[in-house]
């Protein structure tokens, strides 16, 4: 019985997902039918306002051509009000099976219930749900039925619907998604020389498939397209996937969109988690800021607990402006010397990067990861589970990569925007410079537990940039690392807190402490 169980319990969820599909389905038909209609009727306006300048001579031919635009109205109207109600009465058949199954559930009789799971599979077989097709018999486009009157006038008596380009097909096999980029490539089914431009239109969704009418961000356009790719740059994958379809134009109509396809755009996103940050932080979503007025009327008793012994991160002067305590946020905000904030997403597996630009006049900072039970007053890379390069321009400049109190200068330039690459996996942490890809600084350790983006700000500011996918320069020069390491089996024998530097050369520059 609890096999049979198990098989109801799996007929019930694919007849769930096909409701799911059929309501879907049906929203796509009764959006189509209504654009039908409103296209229709826009269409037959314009036609009216061409013949209206020269009436006389196209006075029967109006008709004829209105003719045929309702001619075509009704065979569209028709073939999808047809699909409409089958696709209606195959989702009211398949929620009453559904209902049956689920009460089926709850016989108690075992050959009540075997006799009631077979005819619930018998039923399934023969659901008209599962025979359906589930793309529109019609489009809703009535372009093919427009003319253009400028350079037709002498010839009236001719007078023709204009051709309209095929659609085009998206060549899946052929579109790119890397560095934050997308390439889409399509073909024409029939060569047609009369084409004149292509229209790409797209959107991000969180919904793997076709795309949905309903709950979507509307299309973008890009017009005017020469040729038969085109690739969008600059992109912040902040969605799993992006839907795109394209149409051809001539000098007069624009054709059917292509069947849309969807394509994975997924990164890593996150942004500053505003109830982990010292007061003395003004964060924003993508952006923390040193903000010497904050954290004004906490108690000098703590100050002083925090501040003895600490020698790290340099500490502004006070003014003698009292401010009220400001609110406190989780348990572990940041006090005391650690300028800290933490990303509010932690990273428990895969291959990850983002990266941070620092203001030019910024004093002091730091990035890099950080186990999520990092004290409140433990500052990066002076403990064991912090990793990160800091960068000081106050009094003496410095330029380092930290862990467990220990530091090792980087003799490289500091760049402006720093790309962290983290291989929680692979126990790889990388620094590079964002604009050339250089690599600063790698460290290597088996990760115990998950961890989170970490930062330090003192007088000055970050900016993060995430939803970036691996930059395909980064990625290739990680497996030619990885390569050449390989070899090495004693990292996975390692301390969770043994460490490995390496700054410019990846082969020979690895440093124990």
């Amino acid at each position: 019985m609890d096999s049979q169980k198990d098989a109801l319990q799996r007929i019930i969820a694919t007849l769930a997902n096909k409701n799911e599909e059929l309501q879907n389905f049906i929203e796509t038909l009764n959006h189509t039918l209504g654009r039908v209609q409103v296209n229709s009727t826009q269409v037959v306006s314009d036609l009216e306002e061409e013949f209206d300048t020269v009436y006389s001579i196209l006075d029967e031919m109006k008709e004829s051509m209105i003719n045929t635009i309702k001619q075509e109205t009704v065979r569209k109207s028709h073939e999808l009000q047809n699909q409409l109600t089958q696709s209606t009465n195959a989702l009211e058949s398949a929620e009453e099976l559904l209902e049956f199954a689920n009460n089926a559930l709850h016989i108690a009789d075992e050959g009540e219930f075997t006799k009631a799971a077979k005819q619930i599979k018998d039923r399934v077989t023969m659901a008209p749900a599962f025979r359906l097709t589930m793309k529109p018999k019609a489009t809703d486009n009535m372009t093919h039925l427009m003319v253009d009157f400028s350079q037709e006038r002498q010839l009236l008596q001719g007078l023709k619907f204009l051709p309209v380009p095929r659609a085009p097909e998206i060549v899946l096999g052929d579109c790119l998604v890397i560095d934050n980029e997308v390439t889409v490539t399509w073909r024409i089914p029939v060569e047609d020389s009369k084409i004149d431009h292509y229209i790409l239109e797209y959107r991000k969704t969180n919904h793997e498939g076709l795309p949905r009418v309903k709950d979507e961000q509307c299309w973008e356009v890009v017009d005017n397209i020469k040729t038969s790719e085109y690739t969008l740059q600059g992109l912040r994958f902040d969605t799993k996937f992006m839907n795109f379809r394209v149409r051809a134009c001539n000098k007069a109509a624009a054709g059917d969109y292509s069947d849309p396809v969807t394509l994975e755009t997924r990164a890593f996103n996150f942004g500053f988690d505003s109830t982990s940050s010292h007061l003395n932080l003004k964060v924003e979503d993508r952006s923390v800021e040193w903000d010497p007025q904050g954290g004004k009327g906490v108690d000098s008793k703590v100050k002083g607990k925090e501040n003895k012994g600490r020698s790290g991160t340099p500490s502004p002067k006070r003014t003698s402006v009292t401010r009220s305590p400001a609110p406190r946020g989780a348990r572990d905000r940041f006090t005391g010397e650690s300028y800290t904030v933490l990303g509010d997403t932690s990273i428990e597996s895969g291959q990850h990067y983002w990266e941070v630009k620092p203001q030019k006049d910024c004093k002091s900072y730091s990035v890099g990861l950080a186990y999520r039970n990092l004290g409140k007053f433990d500052q990066l890379g002076k403990t064991n589970t912090t990793w990160c390069i800091h960068v000081n321009n106050w009094l003496q400049n410095s330029f380092a990569a930290k862990h467990n109190n220990k530091a090792k200068n980087l003799d490289v330039p500091v760049p402006d925007s720093i790309g962290v690459y983290c291989d929680f996996d692979r126990g790889q942490l990388s620094f590079y410079n964002a604009e050339n890809k250089q690599l600063l600084h790698t460290f290597k350790v088996r990760f115990t537990q998950p961890v989170v983006p970490a930062f330090m700000v003192w007088c000055g500011g970050l900016t993060l940039s995430t939803g970036l996918q691996i930059p395909s320069a980064v990625r290739s020069f990680q497996k030619t690392e990885n390569g050449l390491g390989g070899s090495n089996s004693s990292i996975s024998q390692q301390d969770p807190s043994t460490v490995h530097f390496c700054c410019k050369n990846v082969s020979s520059c690895f440093v124990d402490f």
